[in-house]
């Protein structure tokens, strides 16, 4: 027989209606204490989890309980099985891909964002959450500088974002592509998109997703710096268009995926408004760095744009996830995307904003009130010293690097990421040595870095990013790396 305590629990477990308040309350203060408790000891954790494959579903049942469980014995588990699996985003020796983490005010946000549990497709249906999205993305647009011309919508990640950008450009381009597709249709163009070498790969699968085919993305050569040739551009499109092909779309990048170059925006407007091409800038990444005045020349022409991509969750302090897609006019997204079925008619359409009509979601999360949560919180002197902060570290970091005669800067640092590698006598040798430093330092579990290939060569990448970074922090990693060198070049 069960002991009267778990009785008594299993009874409770059988009514209906939610946790008790009490319980409610008593759990929500315990969440919050882990929590902090877990931000202020991040440092004592691995980067990278160490567990192996499969240990997370060796560790839990093969079904799920019959009966409700104690939600103490839930969060045993989360400590027990979660934790040890998780790899820290948020650890302020986290340097991979692009280095991003969230606030605690940003927690919080989520946390009201999960209980009102409000669905953003009509105005009707979440007011609070589709006006809030207006003030802040107006916020946004101010504080990086951009016209008032652009309004924006919030999607999750950019290359939803962007995917939505290049189907606002196919409709300008073809409007009958809404109605009859591109298949089977005798009139319908063969559709060009231009992206630089260095895009992000995101931009491949909207065109495939799109039905425009891998063979509609044209990608151009880049320079020395790694940033998009606009002369090579203009021949293309020259050379396309005198091929029967209809250019629909042009993808400048400023903070590429690999080494944060910057495409050169304005020339690439100049081109887009000769042919009439819609002109997509990403800036996913760099944008929160448009906040700087220092960094404003950075951005010429993107003010020029058709559409900008912009993520907060990159280097915002802001939870995953939240992408911005600001287009200089809306209404070409909505022509694109707005259908509206009987049962969500309402008398208000044509004085409010409903999310819905501006992409392929129905429900849409109230992504908005953590940005606003941030934006209050830090402010935007506040956000400003944290990123320049960043850059500052980037930049020392890239000068040890240059002072060393074991290590050389790989590509240009306009923002916080530093592409660098380790020297050898030839590539295949050099490629094999910064595959072992980077092994070394990874495995360690005290930083993580990231690569990418530049010219055929492995190249080692350091993102700086974190709101719990500082510079003791960067000279951590730089003594890492100097050991591995050591260790990987006996």
């Amino acid at each position: 027989m069960l002991p009267a305590g778990d009785r008594a629990f299993m009874e409770k477990m059988t009514q209906f209606g939610d946790m008790p308040t009490d319980d409610f309350r008593r759990y929500g203060y315990e969440i919050v204490d882990r929590l902090a408790d877990y931000f202020e000891r991040i440092e004592e954790f691995p980067v990278l989890s160490q567990i192996q494959p499969d240990d997370v579903k060796k560790a839990l049942p093969t079904s799920a309980p019959e009966f409700g469980e104690a939600f103490s014995a839930v969060l045993d588990d989360v400590d027990n099985i979660i934790l040890p699996a998780v790899t820290h985003w948020n650890h302020p020796n986290f340097h991979g891909l692009f280095s991003t983490s969230t606030s605690s005010v940003g927690v919080f946000a989520e946390m009201f964002a999960a209980a009102f549990d409000m669905k953003a497709m009509l105005w009707r249906t979440a007011p609070a959450s589709t006006e809030l999205e207006d003030v802040v993305l107006d916020w946004l647009r101010q504080m990086t500088g951009l016209p008032d011309i652009f309004e924006g919508i919030i999607y999750d990640t950019a290359s939803v974002s962007t995917m939505h950008a290049i189907a606002a450009a196919r409709e300008r381009a073809d409007p009958n592509s809404r109605k009859s597709g591109l298949a089977g249709r005798a009139d319908a163009p063969r559709m060009r998109v231009y992206v630089s070498e260095h895009v992000h790969s995101s931009i491949d699968k909207s065109v495939i997703t799109l039905g425009l085919g891998l063979e509609s993305l044209r990608k151009i050569e880049t320079n020395e710096r790694f940033e998009m040739r606009a002369e090579k551009l203009a021949e293309a499109i020259e050379e396309d268009i005198a091929a029967g092909i209809l250019p629909i779309c042009v993808i400048p990048t400023i903070g590429t995926t690999s080494t944060t170059s910057i495409d050169p925006v304005a020339a690439v407007a100049d081109i887009c408004e000769k042919h009439g091409i819609w002109m997509h800038v990403d800036a996913a990444y760099s944008s929160s760095a448009a906040i700087l005045p220092e960094l404003q020349p950075l951005f010429d022409g993107w003010e020029r744009a058709d559409s900008i991509v912009m993520n907060p969750h990159k280097w915002f302090f802001t939870p995953f996830d939240l992408s911005v897609l600001y287009c200089r006019d809306l209404d070409d997204l909505k022509k694109a995307f707005s259908l509206v079925p009987e049962y969500l008619r309402t008398d208000d359409a044509a004085s409010v904003k409903n999310g819905m009509d501006y992409g392929i979601q129905l429900g849409r999360r109230f992504r908005s009130l953590k940005l606003w949560f941030v934006m209050r919180y830090f402010g935007r002197a506040g956000l400003i010293v944290r990123i320049r902060e960043h850059c500052r570290l980037a930049r020392l970091f890239a000068s040890w690097v240059n002072e060393s005669p074991n290590w050389e800067v790989a590509a240009p640092v306009p923002f916080a990421l530093v592409c660098f590698r380790a020297k050898a006598a030839d590539t295949d040798t050099a490629n094999s040595l910064n595959e072992e430093i980077m092994r070394i330092v990874n495995s360690s579990g005290k930083a993580y870095i990231s690569h990418t290939k530049l010219d055929g060569k492995i190249t080692l990448r350091l993102s700086v990013g974190s709101v719990h970074v500082e510079e003791r922090h960067i000279e951590k990693v730089w003594r890492l790396l100097e050991a591995a060198f050591e260790q990987a070049a006996k």
